[in-house]
């Protein structure tokens, strides 16, 4: 996607001189953080630097500002959209050595982390206090990644997304400044919210170097339960009947029969392959019961069967391990595939109808595509399996992801509801927007001037 290039000598001694052996140019470490996984080609930084501290981030940003180069934050490459590739070259900041947890506050029911913190990394060293970080999309992001791509997940229908989850940030901005965006207070009404601005800009108007998070209790009792269902139509009906009905559910999941086939190859499990809902209830033990109960009648009423329960944290485990697992065990229903991974999200009333009409373009698609998803908030995925070196699988892929964009903006949703805009759905952003396109070009130019911060993603210029 981009020829490699050299760094003016000046700026690379520079950063040399601030990071020491923490500057590299090698090819092999290159081409590992021009890559997401995203289906797009690599496209490879011009040096990656490992900082560990917002002063290192600071100075890298004040250097690179000088020599009018590009800066790609990176956390662990895990982004859908083509996120941290480097399109202009540049230097990839590398944040994964910012991995400290600085601050947990029990009584606050808050934590500061430094952005290169992982959610498992953080829910592993604050499972002592009874409290645990519920924003849950599947692979190990790093805090601060999650935070750049407003990432949610399947905790997301109680528990909410980063936007919800994020009190506060330290961001370093274009200028050199460390800014902190907002107090610790849970609400605040004093000015423009900072805060917001960051969070969903993909690295694009500064470097977020710290997280305050909000931290919830863990449950008195959790329950998980499976049931499969004779459509799609149906699976989805029941979520959406249930949260109308005020039925405080924790987590609701729709997998399609291809999906549910994926699994059980992947995980030798015997799952019917059937529209299934993974479902769990959060609360009290007698509320949990009554909540569950609620659902399943609900679920009949809609054509469900065999509901199968999971109360043992073992079981419950390893239902979400495999749902976490659905694009690994997709990836094999066409061995040497890539995916194309795309998602939408729409208002819950339009759900039902645009999963069933995507569920036909599915049927008439000559590769097999896992749908799945969300439902509690109207968010689902598609897994498009294309052969790599097939020019007509991209191209039927593509019109395929177009029709699923097309038809969740015609319901008044959005073109992503999780996976972001990055490099790969720039120009529905504009599609979706409108007039409002040209203010985010507006606070771009005003935040980064230069267009330094990751280059080439969310919107052009």
């Amino acid at each position: 996607m981009n020829s490699p290039r050299e760094l003016a000598p000046s700026l690379l001694a520079g950063l040399h001189e601030c990071l020491g052996e923490r500057v590299t140019t090698a090819r092999g470490v290159r081409d590992h953080h021009g890559k997401d996984e995203s289906y797009f080609d690599p496209a490879a930084p011009d040096a990656v630097v490992f900082v560990r501290s917002t002063e290192e981030v600071q100075a890298v940003v004040n250097l690179c500002r000088l020599h009018r180069t590009p800066i790609i934050p990176y956390g662990v490459g895990s982004s859908l959209e083509g996120h941290v590739l480097a399109v202009n070259g540049g230097v990839c900041l590398d944040l994964s050595q910012m991995n400290q947890v600085l601050r947990v506050g029990t009584s606050d029911l808050d934590a500061t982390v430094q952005a290169g913190v992982t959610r498992k990394q953080l829910n592993e060293e604050i499972r002592h206090t009874g409290l645990f970080f519920p924003v849950d999309p599947g692979a190990d992001a790093s805090i601060g990644g999650m935070a750049s791509t407003r990432a949610s997940g399947t905790n997301a229908v109680r528990y909410g997304t980063m936007r919800e989850n994020v009190l506060s940030l330290q961001v370093v901005t274009a200028d050199g400044r460390i800014v902190r965006t907002a107090p610790r207070a849970r609400k605040s009404a004093a000015g423009y919210d900072l805060t917001r601005l960051f969070v969903g800009a993909e690295g694009t108007l500064g470097i977020i170097t710290e997280v305050t998070v909000r931290l919830h209790a863990i449950p008195e009792s959790i329950s998980a339960a499976v049931c499969s269902f004779s459509d799609m139509a149906g699976a989805v009906d029941t979520v959406i009947q249930t949260l109308q009905s005020g039925i405080p559910i924790a987590r609701s999941e729709a997998l399609c029969a291809t999906t549910m086939a994926a699994l059980n190859a992947w995980n030798k499990t015997t799952w019917r392959e059937r529209p299934t809902l993974f479902l769990e209830f959060h609360g009290t033990e007698q509320g949990v019961i009554e909540q569950a109960g609620l659902v399943q009648a609900i679920a009949r009423e809609h054509g469900g069967e065999d509901f199968q329960w999971a109360t043992r944290p073992e079981d419950r485990n390893r239902l979400w391990s495999a749902r976490h697992e659905a694009y690994f065990a997709g990836l094999q229903l066409r061995p040497g595939s890539r995916a194309v991974s795309t998602d939408v999200c729409v208002p819950i009333s339009r759900l039902t109808e645009c999963i069933v009409a995507t569920a036909a373009d599915i049927a008439s698609a000559s590769m097999p595509i896992p749908l799945f998803g969300h439902v509690g908030d109207g968010n689902f995925h598609l897994m498009i399996l294309v052969q790599p070196d097939s020019a007509s699988d991209l191209t039927e892929a593509k019109a395929l992801n177009e029709r699923l964009v097309r038809r969740a903006i015609d319901m008044e949703g959005t073109c992503t509801g999780e996976h972001g805009i990055g490099y790969g759905k720039k120009r529905w952003l504009e599609t979706e927007q409108g007039e409002g396109i040209h203010l985010m070009r507006a606070l771009k130019r005003t935040f980064d001037p230069d267009n330094l911060f990751n280059p080439g993603k969310l919107l052009d210029l």
